[in-house]
This record gives C-alpha cells, sequence and structure tokens, in this order.
C-alpha cells in the first residue's frame, strides 16, 4: 500500500481544525485555467439552447424520451465524459474541472438532475470499481451518452440505513450467473436508463455486493414515473427485479464490497451536489438582481430599498462563501490523487483514496451547498414578491427544485452525524490528534485572558486569530462531549449536529478568508475590496452561528462550574470586532445592482 512522504504537499481530510492553512495552499476559482473556463462556456451555451428555453416541457414531459434526447445532445458534446479516463472514450478531466461542469450544470434544474445522476453514481463505480473487461465494454457507451445510468441502491425500507437492502442475489447451479429479485425507489433515470447499478445481499451477507445490470437482460419492470414536489422533469421511479438474469462476471468488484463501493461514490456525489448547488444559486441571484431593478414601488425600483439589499448580499455571501470551500477540497483532493499516484498507486485507487481521506470534508460541504441554496431560493421568492407565488415566475421551479438536495446523498442530518463521527473515529485511529490540542485549549480557558491587541501587519491579523479561535471553540466542546458522554455521544445526535455546525462554519469562514488574502496578493487591495466585504460579512455571521451552535452543545451536557467554565471558553473564543456589516452588505449589493447581475 502507497503511503505520503512527509515532504507531501496534499494535507489529511479534518486536519483543517488542528493546523493553520496558508492562503497559498489553497485553490481559488479565479486560479481556473484558459481550457476549463473554455468547457465552462461549453456548458453554459448547451444550458442557453437546450435546457432553459424548454423547462416547462421538460416538466411537464409525458415520456422520458425528451431527457433522453437531451443526455445523448450532452454526450455528442462531451459533458457526460469528463470523469472517464481517455482510454475509454471520456477526457478524463482532474476533479475540480468535473466539479466546475457540475457547477455550470447544476443550473439546468431537472437536467441537471438527471446529468448528475448518470456521470456520478451511474458511471463512477465502473471507473474506480470496474475490471478491465468491464471498463471497455460499458465507459465508452456511458461517455458518449449512447447509453444512459441509474443507480439502484434505496429501497422502501432502507434509506439512510442502505445496507439493511432485502433485494437478492442468488448463484445459479452452474454457478455462471446471480438472479436477482427485489424493489428499487427514487431511481433517478430509471425509465431510459440502458444500464443500473444494483446493489443485492447474496445468501447471508452483511454487507451489500454490486452489480451490473443491462435493461436487456429482462426480468426488469418499473413503476410511472413518481409524482414530486420538484425537479418534475427527473424521472424518478420505482424498479423491480423479477428473478432478473445477471452474468457472473457483472458482479461489480468483489462480493460484499457492495456497501463501501455505495458509501465512496456518495462521497463524491456529496461534494459534486455541493458545487452544482452554486450553478443554481447564482442563477437565481441574477434573476433577483434583474427583478429588483425592474419591479417599482412607491415611485422607485425596489433594488433602492435596503430590505432588498440586505437580501441580495445575503445571497451573494453564502454562495462566495460555499463555493470558496467546494473548490478548496475539490483542489485538496486533485493533489492528494497526484500524490498517490507518485508513490505507484494505480489512478482509480488512488482517485477512491483520495476521496475517502475527504469524506468529511465532502460531508459538509454538501450541508452547507445544499443550505446555501435554500437560503437563496427562499429570499428569491420574498424579492419577486407577489410574483415570487406565481408559477409564471422563475422562483416556483427554483424553489421546489432546491429542496430534494437537503435529501439527496444523504439527508444533512446524516451528514452532519458523519462529519463528527469520522473525525472521532480517525481522532481514535491516530490519525489526526485531535485530542492533544483539545487538552491544551482545555487548560487555555482555566488561565488568564490573552487581553493584548495583534498589531501583526500580516493581512487580516485579526481575522486569522478569530479563525484560530474557532477552531479552538470547536475542539473544546467536540473534546468536552467525548470525555462527558465517552460512547453514549452516538446517541447524543443533537449535540453532534451542533459540533457538525462549528466545524462547518470554521472551515467555510476559514476558506472564503484565504481566497480573499490569496486574492488579494495577485489584484492588491484596491481591487479586491468588494471580496473583503464579502469574507468579513460571512466571517462575522459564522462566528455568531458557531456560538449559538457551540452554546446549544454546551448546555445539553455540562452542568455546574464545568458549565460555566465552558461558556466562559466560548465567550472569549467567540469575540469579534465590531462592523458597520449595514454598509458592507449594501456595498455588496450596489455592485451587483448596478451591473445586474451575480457578479463574484
Amino acid at each position: 500500500m502507497a503511503i505520503l512522504t512527509e515532504n507531501s504537499a496534499s494535507i489529511k481530510g479534518g486536519e483543517f481544525l488542528i493546523k493553520e492553512t496558508q492562503s497559498q495552499q489553497i485553490f481559488i476559482p479565479e486560479e481556473f485555467t484558459e481550457e476549463q473556463q473554455m468547457i465552462a462556456d461549453t456548458c453554459r451555451d448547451f444550458l442557453r439552447t437546450e435546457i432553459w428555453p424548454r423547462l416547462e416541457e421538460i416538466d411537464q414531459a409525458k415520456s422520458p424520451d425528451l431527457m433522453s434526447s437531451l443526455m445523448s445532445k450532452a454526450g455528442e458534446l462531451g459533458l457526460l465524459g469528463t470523469g472517464v479516463p481517455e482510454e475509454y472514450g471520456g477526457f478524463g478531466m482532474s476533479f475540480n474541472t468535473s466539479m466546475l461542469v457540475a457547477e455550470v450544470t447544476g443550473a439546468g434544474n431537472s437536467f441537471s438532475v438527471a446529468l448528475s445522476a448518470h456521470t456520478g453514481i451511474g458511471t463512477l463505480p465502473i471507473v474506480y470499481y470496474g475490471s478491465d473487461a468491464q471498463k471497455s465494454k460499458y465507459l465508452p457507451l456511458l461517455a458518449s451518452g449512447e447509453w444512459k445510468a441509474a443507480y439502484c441502491l434505496t429501497e422502501p425500507d432502507s434509506g439512510s440505513d442502505a445496507n439493511s437492502a432485502k433485494t437478492k442475489a442468488v448463484l445459479s447451479a452452474d454457478g455462471k450467473s446471480y438472479v436477482l429479485s427485489g424493489q428499487k425507489m427514487w431511481i433517478t433515470n430509471g425509465g431510459f436508463a440502458e444500464l443500473f447499478i444494483v446493489f443485492a445481499k447474496i445468501e447471508d451477507d452483511k454487507n451489500l455486493t454490486a452489480f451490473i445490470v443491462e435493461k436487456s437482460m429482462g426480468g426488469i419492470s418499473m413503476n410511472e414515473p413518481e409524482r414530486k414536489m420538484g425537479i418534475k422533469g427527473s424521472d424518478t421511479r420505482q424498479v423491480f427485479f423479477n428473478e432478473c438474469v445477471v452474468p457472473a462476471e457483472n458482479m461489480l468488484s468483489t462480493r460484499g464490497n457492495g456497501f463501501k463501493i455505495a458509501v465512496n461514490i456518495l462521497n463524491i456525489g456529496r461534494i459534486k451536489l455541493a458545487a452544482a448547488t452554486l450553478g443554481g444559486a447564482k442563477a437565481v441571484v441574477t434573476q433577483a438582481v434583474n427583478y429588483s431593478n425592474e419591479r417599482k414601488q412607491f415611485n422607485t425600483t425596489i433594488s433602492n430599498f435596503g430590505a432588498i439589499k440586505h437580501k441580495l448580499a445575503e445571497m451573494a455571501v453564502k454562495i462566495y462563501a460555499s463555493e470558496t470551500a467546494a473548490y478548496r477540497a475539490g483542489q485538496n483532493i486533485d493533489d492528494l490523487i497526484e500524490d498517490l499516484k507518485e508513490t505507484g498507486m494505480s489512478d482509480a485507487d488512488a482517485k477512491l483514496k483520495a476521496f475517502e481521506q475527504f469524506a468529511i470534508e465532502c460531508a459538509m460541504l454538501k450541508v452547507h451547498g445544499s443550505e446555501a441554496l435554500d437560503y437563496v431560493v427562499d429570499e428569491g421568492v420574498q424579492v419577486y414578491g407577489g410574483m415570487g407565488f406565481s408559477a409564471d415566475a422563475p422562483m416556483d421551479r427554483a424553489y421546489r427544485d432546491s429542496r430534494i438536495n437537503r435529501i439527496f446523498e444523504g439527508t444533512n442530518e446524516i451528514n452532519r452525524m458523519l462529519t463528527v463521527d469520522m473525525l472521532l473515529k480517525r481522532a481514535m485511529k491516530g490519525e489526526i490528534d485531535l485530542m492533544g490540542p483539545a487538552m491544551a485549549v482545555g487548560k487555555e480557558i482555566m488561565s488568564i485572558p490573552d487581553f493584548s491587541a495583534d498589531d501583526s501587519d500580516t493581512q487580516f491579523a485579526a481575522e486569522k486569530k478569530v479563525i484560530k479561535n474557532m477552531k479552538k471553540a470547536t475542539l473544546m466542546v467536540a473534546g468536552a462531549a467525548v470525555q462527558k458522554l465517552m460512547m453514549k455521544l452516538g446517541e447524543e445526535q443533537e449535540i453532534l449536529m451542533s459540533i457538525a455546525d462549528m466545524a462547518i462554519e470554521t472551515y467555510v469562514a476559514e476558506s472564503v478568508l484565504l481566497r480573499v488574502e490569496k486574492l488579494i496578493g495577485v489584484r492588491g487591495q484596491v481591487a479586491c475590496e468588494l471580496q473583503t466585504d464579502l469574507a468579513m460579512c460571512y466571517l462575522h455571521e459564522a462566528v455568531e452561528k458557531l456560538n449559538n451552535a457551540g452554546r446549544y452543545a454546551i448546555t445539553s451536557f455540562a452542568e455546574g462550574d464545568e458549565l460555566r467554565v465552558m461558556l466562559m471558553g466560548l465567550k472569549r473564543f467567540t469575540k469579534i470586532e465590531p462592523m458597520n456589516l449595514k454598509n458592507t452588505r449594501r456595498r455588496i449589493a450596489d455592485a451587483m445592482i448596478e451591473e445586474n447581475k451575480y457578479i463574484f
């Protein structure tokens, strides 16, 4: 097994809590190459010509043929092969490039769901776990769009607890095939897919096994499309496997490895969903700015009102921060992939190892991105006022389509709990030293506070001290919860989710501050005043959220002197110099209002 050297440029997942990251260590979206921007432009052109003019038609489609034909057109442009290696008909692009494609196409409403299901959970299991023969047979068909893929994991009685699935796979007497029987639900692309990645149990195995199933193998039937709140144009069905005979060589990876496949593919899906939410959110902000510049009340456009400016600015702040954190983590994954490959690890194994390493960040960013989009669409409806509630205006579809993202790829509650669970498990294994820093923070809160001002002349010195204290607060609460509750902590879901919120806000606030610092180094302070405003707004809000989450967690398990000391420590670690955030937001909003779009 390959081992990273001490000189490796890449970092470990979850280390952000105990290590200070420098701005030069992170990737920022402004660094995308001309080639990557051309790929993004291709995606925008496709949405502009093929998707946006037909959104109503897509939502009301009576058959899956329309979506299937749109997927074929996307395949002709190469949009389905970004993550497929070149030798199998794809483009073999970097992960951050595939994130960029997910972001731009994320503004495609139902189409983006079909696209991401095909390119992600439908194709990547074969990319990373398929045999050479399986890759050669199926990947060229999937990369070109000749075949479309679906992913069959969820069942009526197994959602978040995916490994409890009841679909059975029985080996034939001659050992040449497996007979699959069972029911799957919420299967995206089910109505037009030629290929299904299906998870089933063999005999009394503890874990699932994955199979590549062709529709032509027979024994497959399905219900009519589900009637859904949103993403109505996405073909979602129940799929039944009725003694479906699958050749034994179509087992994906090895027996019992299906659950690991599902988990690792979901890690990828989570961070790519975070990217996709950005595309949808940016489109909504642009529409909201457009409308605020057109709509008049009291003899003036509503974009002149402070309440509207507040909303527009807040929308931009959340998007900018979420975008920053997503591409920071995406590049960390790319860097680790390259480091592992240099040690002799295969491309597929290196990618799987990297996704597993940054599973914590993937979970956090899925939560942050989906909730940022939900905030944006909700405020978008509010900016539109009465028209926001009309199905004739764009906010109706945006609002309904957004809601599924907090359920997709593991609910946000599950992802919050996974965040803390994975951090603590890595600490228990000695992979990350969380308890050492946590104990140091515990000693610090018993000492006399340092009231000296930070007189450093480095960029954002005071703000970086705030970030450092946010990390201390998170470690303090997590460490105390572990010590107090020990094995019972897993049952205290409310506390786990509060600690996760503290970690999420810390990671995103640090990311956006580092982005702006790096950008100032390239463009200069004056050219980055608006970006600085965005970072300051987010940092102040993050500190407040962290304080609230920390207080909730502490009062849930501490009492007496311990409670008082920890609350005192939390207060110390959430100090931040006040600033006029009203004027800060107004500058952000005015800049967008002037250009009539999201500009960051």
